[in-house]
């Protein structure tokens, strides 16, 4: 038993060694929990009148209101205060002790205090005492300090805690202590220095920030005359007893009841008008105010629009604005007097919002005073070709415009040279022009289309422009042509026209004499300047493409041909002197010497292909037969799939007319309806269906290419391979396309056929490159180890051809002027694309984070 009579708790020297500091730092916890509960309320009011008094708020409201907030705030301060101080009890050391004691088992710190109440002065009961409390000593040892319980969260639902530490943290970083001392200068009766000197003021004049102008201080300008930028605004503040003070001013433009108390002691305006700001009272001071008017911005055309054959424009132009200016844009609306009213334009054309595109802003340097130029291409637009108004709008900072006189000029449109696809481009510019023209088009069409066979180079272009033909039929029989059908028929005929104008560009020949086609066409039709300068960079590239495919292809173990197989070498100077006398003859107008010139050049590459084709006479290698194999077979597949599109045509046109004839049976009174079979049969045998016979010759087709995969060459190297396996999955894709035209799937069908063409291009790509890579191995094919170039061979343009016997050369391309007229060119044409607001969000913003960068 211990002894319970009153006595002072004391520690052993030893335990209070042990117990020092987990006792002081439990003490301190103690002490800083009960500060926090007791006086979180004066600390939260005092935060908040800090944070009011270092932003400033005292010198923005009247000074009635900065005088009923220091009373309150004194009062609530002085209540939380006295609360705080009654509620708060410093803790002892016994209360220190109690609360270590409580957090150890069988609060060992306790028993430490308690004295020995029976049993003294026997030896056993002593030795049991000594022992327990040895035993409690021990567990004391394991006494760390004690947490405080800082929540008071039960104190203050509200957080009103956190409210004030946020306001004087932004108060911190935006505000400053000095503002605190402002509030004793509004105080009646005050002592202070400001009123000890007597009344006082200043003021500032801030000059909009687009001007670059500093701001002014006014109590350091002696002059009584200054001149601001419109838009400045000023402001004052006035110091002192209220009432000392008062401001009158005619530069603001306010209403008489809008103007703020003449004595009120912070007072700002905005400076739209010259006129005088007085401060009247002791050491007051006048200002003439002189107003320095913001011009609107001006701009204006730099020159006539550059065009070209391919609808793309481009429109100098110059801007100018005192400050600069921050925006522009082009307004383009159709010139309906200037129209000739005739044919499809006779109707009233369907109202059309105009055209806006926004302009090019200089990058780099001043906006004060710059020239751009705008670039875009409008050529599928309806009103492509047609007279329209054309007005340039600058906006400066101010939000001012300045717009350019109308300028009247024909919205620029691609060039169509052949003469069917440019029937059609005008029909399709009927029907955008109003939809009351369907009928008409149709007509037109069907007449333009009756006779196929000498007009139509690909019967998937007839084909599909029956379709469309069928396709507005139906909607006028049944309903109406919608908005749809008219925007998808106008978007049809224009790949239907430049299908035809560029024709089979897939060999690099026929790009050749279509670009050869297409400058004769533009001779004999008066084209511009600038067309006549793209189709000649046309017919360049074609012939660039046509001379490398020659070398390409030819036989790198012929070290001559044969008299009878000579062919002239071309240089490539030679050549480039041909075209250029070719375009200064064009430019001077000398149109028969440059159509002679012309054909020259035209037989010139003709007999190169002659007599190509002569000295490839022979065997010829096993990789060129393999090559001219998979040729004819992509095209077996090309024919077959315009076949399956034709059947696919024809099917939907059953299902969407009734009334209509068996397939392949034209319908009465329909001129041309049935043309679409004087391109030829399908081959089917008699009691055969249309689609059986397809599905065999595909069959028979995928056959012929299984074959040529086990006899292509290159077995073993990276390109075989790679052929092969190009090769297997057009294979596949011809397998699923016999199965769907056996199930009279032709979507289906023609699905994987467009699979099946492009692996056969993949396979061929392949193959070609794994030739010539064979081709520049030293060792192959007979040549010499370690020799460059043993039969010292040129291509056709004369060069010496590359090291390890790479076609082409090793001559740097990128060189001279070109590289920058190319690097100009591609800045233009981002600028125009970042000007088609209709571009993705993604991608104007790439195209932006471009413009920043370069």
């Amino acid at each position: 038993m211990t002894d319970q009579t009153p006595h002072t708790p004391s520690l052993s020297t030893e335990a209070n060694r042990r117990l020092r500091w987990p006792l002081r730092l439990t003490h301190a916890g103690l002490f800083a929990e009960r500060a926090v509960r007791a006086f979180w309320p004066f600390v939260t009011v005092v935060l908040l009148i800090l944070a009011v008094l270092m932003l400033g708020l005292q010198d923005v409201v009247a000074v009635e209101a900065v005088w009923i907030g220091t009373l309150a705030g004194l009062g609530a301060a002085g209540w939380s205060l006295a609360v705080g101080l009654r509620a708060f009890r410093a803790p002892t050391r016994a209360d220190a002790l109690s609360r270590l004691d409580e957090t150890l088992p069988g609060r060992p710190i306790a028993a430490m205090l308690d004295r020995q109440a029976v049993g003294t002065g026997d030896a056993a009961s002593e030795a049991v005492w000594t022992a327990h409390v040895a035993r409690m000593t021990e567990r004391a040892r394991a006494a760390k300090a004690v947490e405080p319980d800082l929540k008071i969260s039960d104190r203050d639902p509200f957080a009103l805690r956190y409210v004030a530490v946020m306001a004087f943290a932004v108060a911190a970083i935006f505000g400053s202590l000095l503002k605190v001392t402002s509030v004793t200068d509004m105080a009646p009766g005050s002592g202070g220095q400001a009123l000890a000197a007597g009344p006082a003021w200043e003021g500032w004049v801030e000059p909009p920030a687009y001007t670059g102008r500093p701001s002014l201080y006014l109590n350091d300008i002696a002059r009584n005359a200054i001149s601001v930028p419109q838009g400045s605004e000023l402001t004052l503040r006035l110091y002192g007893e209220i009432g000392a003070l008062s401001v009158e001013e005619t530069v603001s433009g306010r209403a008489r009841d809008d103007v703020l108390a003449v004595s009120d002691p912070a007072q700002g305006f905005k400076i739209v008008q010259t006129g005088r700001v007085t401060i009247d009272g002791p050491r007051g001071k006048s200002w003439e105010i002189v107003v320095i008017p913001d011009a609107p911005p001006a701009i204006e055309l730099a020159g006539p629009m550059e065009r070209s054959a391919g609808g793309e424009f481009r429109q100098p132009f110059i801007a100018r604005d005192d400050y600069g200016v921050v925006a522009g844009r082009a307004e383009i609306s159709l010139d309906l007097e200037a129209v000739d009213r005739r044919y499809g334009l006779a109707v009233d054309p369907e109202p059309r919002e105009d055209i806006v595109l926004d302009l090019p802003l200089t990058i780099t340097g001043d906006r004060s005073d710059f020239e751009e130029i705008l670039i875009d291409d409008m050529a599928q637009h309806p009103w492509a070709g047609l007279p329209v108004a054309l007005r340039l709008v600058a906006v400066d900072a101010a939000e001012q415009t300045g717009e350019s006189p109308n300028e009247s000029i024909v919205l620029p449109s691609r060039r169509f040279f052949d003469p069917l696809a440019l029937a059609i481009i005008e029909q399709r510019r009927d029907v955008l022009w109003s939809r009351e023209n369907a009928r008409r088009v149709t007509q037109v069409l069907r007449a333009v289309s009756h006779l196929p066979d000498d007009l139509f180079q690909s019967e998937t272009n007839y084909l599909k422009l029956r379709f469309a033909i069928r396709r507005l039929e139906t909607a006028l029989r049944y309903a109406e042509v919608s908005p749809e059908l008219q925007a998808e028929t106008a978007e049809v005929l224009w790949e239907i026209a430049l299908q035809i104008e560029e024709g089979d560009l897939s060999n690099a020949l026929e790009r050749l004499r279509r670009a050869q086609d297409r400058l004769a066409d533009a001779i004999e039709n008066g084209a511009t300047d600038e067309e006549i300068a793209e189709l000649m960079q046309e017919l360049r590239e074609a012939m660039q493409d046509y001379m490398r495919q020659l070398a390409e292809q030819q036989d790198p173990n012929q070290q001559q041909l044969s008299e009878n197989q000579e062919m002239q070498e071309i240089t490539g100077d030679q050549l480039q002197d041909m075209l250029e006398r070719l375009q200064e003859l064009m430019e001077q107008g000398r149109t028969e010497e440059a159509m002679a010139l012309l054909e020259q050049l035209r037989q010139m590459m003709e007999n190169m292909q002659i007599a190509q084709g002569q000295q490839g006479q022979g065997e010829g290698s096993e990789g060129q037969q393999a090559m001219e194999g998979l040729a004819e077979t992509l095209r077996e597949q090309q024919g077959l799939s315009d076949e399956a599109f034709r059947d696919l045509q024809e099917q939907f046109g059953q299902q969407g007319q009734p009334g209509q004839g068996q397939q392949g049976q034209p319908g009465q009174g329909q001129p041309g309806e049935g043309q679409g079979q004087e391109f030829g049969q399908n081959g089917e045998q008699p009691g055969q269906s249309l689609e059986e016979s397809l599905a065999d010759r595909q069959q028979a087709l995928r056959e012929e290419l299984r074959r040529q995969r086990e006899g292509l060459p290159g077995a073993g190297t990276e390109g075989g391979d790679a052929a092969r396996e190009a090769l297997d999955r057009a294979g596949r894709a011809m397998e699923g396309a016999e199965d769907a035209l056996r199930n009279e799937d032709f979507a289906g069908a023609l699905d994987d056929q467009s699979e099946a063409i492009e692996a056969l291009r993949d396979g061929m790509r392949e193959l070609g490159e794994a030739m010539a890579e064979q081709q520049g191995q030293p060792g192959q094919q007979g040549e010499a180890v370690g020799s460059a170039n043993p039969m010292g061979q040129r291509d056709p343009l004369g060069r010496e051809a590359g090291e390890n016997g790479r076609l082409g050369t090793d001559e740097q391309l990128l060189q001279g002027e070109d590289v920058y007229r190319r690097a100009r060119e591609l800045l233009d044409e981002i600028r125009r694309r970042s000007s088609e607001q209709e571009r993705p969000e993604i991608e104007l913003e790439y195209l932006k984070r471009l413009l920043d960068r370069f």
